[in-house]
């Protein structure tokens, strides 16, 4: 971002500085939800569903709608004073993050399938806390802006230092400096003091940061879990220097990604346009005038579902509560009866497994067809028969030919 640095001074209430022990953990949850979206066939990805805090609530336009933060109640207090014009900046102001892409391996809770997930820290920041009014710091006569760009090197802290950027906002008291930077790479951003400071404390810990999630095409409906965990303190991977305690040691981010696969039904290519024929054939006939008993065609799919559905027909032809196929020309027509067939694991409201089951224009008897778990891929098939006396009448029809549309939907709106 680029621009002029908002400063703004408000009234913050201090807080009394304590030695904190670095012996706890904190943990945070990370959510993201793949909902396929019919209208959106390729978007294809994640939405991350964790809540903002911190930063970007209270900065949205700061952000936008690819940067994300979190408040941590991550503390940091020094453990001695910092030394005028350090030449270590270790021994001052110093921050260190995990701004590099880091993977989490995420497990589905259900079939242990495993998947990946990416996460850097794209910035950071706190407010820090000073013991007494920085313009006495500083030794006075100056207004509280001007003492704070003289108590440290490179001027106030909206004001970065690199390989850090600013962000453009930052607020100020007499004895706080709130801030925030962005990380495009993992580096040290420090600042040195100008003046002896004698304590300082962070108040807590902002972090922005970026995820790259898994193809959610590729895995199963359900929840996948992981987590990742950085260590705190000087050397490790959320690093503030020699000077600064952390009240914990560890922090831990909890991925969950639910995947919410809606119903879908593959047919085979070809598979929408149905021949029906005679079980023996048509040479029965032709060779000697044996009428068929019935025409048929089973037609298999591969259904892919964790939603309730339920079935009914279309038609171009109706027959009472069933579609037809007519003659051209004659018009003429005789009753088609279509009825479906489920894979284990989908059943009707009572539990009942579907074999054969009628299809009805008004959709009565397939109200409701429901999982048991995630079916994936799992073959079905539909049934198309005309009746042994309809076929008679087609045969003392005169005509060649019967043909219509029948349409089977699958409705996940229950």
């Amino acid at each position: 971002m680029t621009g002029t640095p908002v400063l703004a001074s408000c009234v913050v209430s201090t807080c009394l500085f304590f030695c904190a022990s670095a012996a706890n953990a904190l943990s945070q949850n990370i959510t993201a939800l793949f909902r396929p979206d019919p209208s959106k066939p390729q978007q294809n990805a994640f939405i991350n569903t964790t809540p903002n805090s911190g930063y970007c609530q209270e900065h949205p336009p700061q952000c936008g709608s690819s940067m994300f933060s979190i408040r941590l109640p991550l503390t940091f207090t020094s453990s001695r004073p910092i030394q005028a014009n350090h030449g270590d900046p270790r021994q001052g102001a110093m921050f260190e993050m995990p701004a590099n892409w880091r993977i989490s391996q995420v497990t589905h809770t259900g079939t242990g399938e495993t998947a990946f997930v990416e996460v850097r820290w794209s910035g950071f920041g706190s407010r820090h806390e000073l013991p007494t009014s920085v313009v006495d710091l500083v030794g006075g006569g100056v207004g509280v802006i001007t003492a704070h760009d003289r108590l440290w090197n490179g001027r106030a802290w909206v004001y970065a230092s690199a390989p850090c950027q600013y962000s453009g906002v930052g607020y100020y008291t007499t004895r706080n400096f709130q801030f925030f930077w962005r990380t495009p790479r993992e580096g040290a951003c420090a600042k040195r003091a100008n003046y002896l400071v004698p304590s300082m404390r962070y108040s807590y810990l902002d972090f922005a940061y970026e995820l790259r999630t898994p193809n959610p095409l590729r895995m199963s409906s359900g929840q996948y879990t992981g987590s990742i965990t950085y260590s705190v303190g000087p050397g490790r991977d959320i690093d503030m220097g020699d000077v600064m305690v952390g009240s914990d040691s560890v922090v831990t981010l909890n991925f969950k990604l639910d995947v919410e696969h809606t119903l879908k039904v593959d047919l085979p290519p070809g598979g929408n346009r149905v021949e029906l024929v005679p079980q023996e054939g048509w040479q029965a006939w032709l060779n000697s005038g044996q009428k068929p008993t019935r025409l048929f065609r089973d037609q298999r799919f591969h259904i892919s579902t964790s939603s309730r559905f339920k079935m009914m027909l279309e038609c171009q032809y109706v027959s009472g509560n069933t579609c037809a196929i007519s003659a051209a020309g004659s018009g003429h027509a005789v009753p088609v009866n279509v009825s479906v067939t489920l894979p284990d694991g989908l059943t009707d409201a009572a539990g009942q497994s579907i074999n054969r089951r009628r299809l009805w224009r008004d959709g009565s008897g397939t109200e409701l067809f429901q999982p048991g778990s995630y079916i994936d891929r799992r073959l079905g098939g539909l049934h198309f028969e005309v009746a042994q006396n309809s076929v008679e009448q087609m045969l003392d029809s005169g005509a060649t030919s019967y043909a219509g549309n029948v349409t089977v939907i699958w409705d996940s709106e229950v």
